[in-house]
């Protein structure tokens, strides 16, 4: 245990005394006190205030995944070439305290620096403005929906010949896909509903607020008229054309468990929706200081996960194959996202094209806690980051995956120690 803490202290004071943290530290501070000059809203307080949150703070951490994948994937390489890692590897310190050692020197750098960022934005924004709990509707898995769809989806004469002869597989995926997109109509005079579960919030709520978004791929924006019901609360709504509709919900109680929202449409025109993406249900929960808190603590466990990857690749490689392969990993898995997104329809594509997608798909799966700025995403939005993830995300994150990590470039350590002093 002494020799883990040795191999964090020494990593760490190297960090600090080769300048890294205190550029990147300047850096960090002069970016987000300088972002909000350079960005351009959409002409209101709230939407500038989103922007913000979301570039000036992910601005940083963009910054710290690429800081902390280059130093971590040259920095036992490096020490391999000198011949100074074989020197350590003599005295009693195990390869795995050499590995997880630097794992978490890298990442208390990013922390420290991440942290700086954070307490900018704090007294910049301030951190009394409350967050919302978002409770999304009660519906089948997009795998589940697809699977119940494909039967009619084969009967239906409008069906192109092409997808009928596709695998099985291939027509679930695409309709998987596209049901993150499907509409519901609710006619004019008619009415609809969808279930939410109260059970999964951490209290029963004070208060509940509809929100729709009507802002899609086409821009499409609606007039809404009508009156939305949660057991015994109700709240009205008389729109033109705004993206989003904030419809509080007073005079009653929500006591179920799992309670079914109810529009009724009393317009002139039928509204369009789409349930997975357009609609959810507002609970109020902590502050904006709280919510940082939690999403910082999102990213400094992403933070470890990157510089376990480094090291990893440092233990088993030299160190410009391993800053080649690490950036390659890190562009792939950025545009992988958007790969699957928008050509997710593997159908009549030629060979290469399907190996590329089931590639970029792979690379999405992989890659996803690196690649998404989820946390970013609803601490803009003042949704509320539920503690439940965070933990799961800093237990695989934080513990799980770099100790694996760490695991492996133990072993890998003194088999590529040995090869490179024969």
């Amino acid at each position: 245990m002494t020799s883990f803490w040795r191999i964090f202290w020494l990593e760490l004071v190297a960090l600090v005394r080769s300048r890294t943290v205190a550029m990147l530290t300047v850096f960090s501070v002069a970016w987000t006190l300088a972002f909000p000059y350079l960005l351009r809203g959409d002409g209101t307080a709230a939407g500038a205030r989103e922007i913000d949150i979301h570039y000036s703070l992910g601005g940083v951490f963009a910054l710290l995944v690429v800081s902390i994948l280059a130093s971590s994937a040259g920095s036992i390489a490096l020490e391999r070439s000198s011949r100074r890692l074989a020197l350590t590897l003599v005295r009693p310190v195990s390869p795995f305290a050499v590995a997880f050692g630097r794992v978490l020197a890298y990442a208390a750098a990013g922390a420290a620096v991440l942290a700086v960022a954070c307490a900018v934005l704090c007294v910049r924004l301030g951190v009394d403005v409350r967050c919302s709990h978002v409770l999304e509707p009660v519906l089948p898995s997009p795998h589940d929906e697809a699977q119940l769809m494909y039967d009619a989806y084969m009967k239906d004469p409008e069906t192109p010949e092409a997808v009928k002869k596709a695998g099985k597989a291939s027509v679930v995926r695409l309709l998987a896909q596209r049901a993150f997109d499907r509409y519901e109509a609710v006619p004019t005079n008619a009415s609809a509903g969808w279930r939410f579960d109260l059970a999964s919030l951490p209290a029963p709520p004070e208060s509940l607020t509809v929100r729709l978004r009507f802002a899609g791929q086409l821009s499409m924006r609606q007039d809404v008229v009508g009156t939305f019901r949660l057991g015994t609360m109700t709240g009205s709504v008389s729109n033109i054309t705004q993206a989003v509709l904030a419809v509080p919900l007073g005079g009653g109680t929500a006591t179920g468990a799992v309670e079914r929202l109810a529009f009724d449409n009393r317009g002139r025109a039928t509204v369009m929706l789409r349930p997975r993406r357009d609609l959810a249900l507002l609970a109020p929960a902590d502050t904006f200081g709280l919510n940082l808190f939690r999403a910082f603590l999102s990213l400094v466990a992403v933070l470890a996960l990157v510089a376990a990857c480094g090291v990893f690749l440092s233990s088993a490689l030299g160190r410009p194959v391993a800053l080649f392969v690490a950036f390659v990993a890190l562009v792939v898995g950025e545009m992988s996202p958007s790969v699957v997104e928008q050509y997710p329809d593997e159908l009549g594509a030629s060979v290469g094209d399907r190996i590329g997608l089931a590639i970029a798909r792979a690379a999405a799966q992989v890659t996803r806690p690196v690649s998404s700025l989820a946390p970013l995403e609803a601490l803009a939005k003042d949704e509320c980051i539920e503690s439940a993830k965070v933990l799961r995300l800093v237990a695989v994150d934080f513990a799980l995956l770099p100790v694996l990590l760490s695991l492996l470039a133990a072993f890998v350590l003194p088999r590529k120690s040995d090869d490179a002093g024969a």
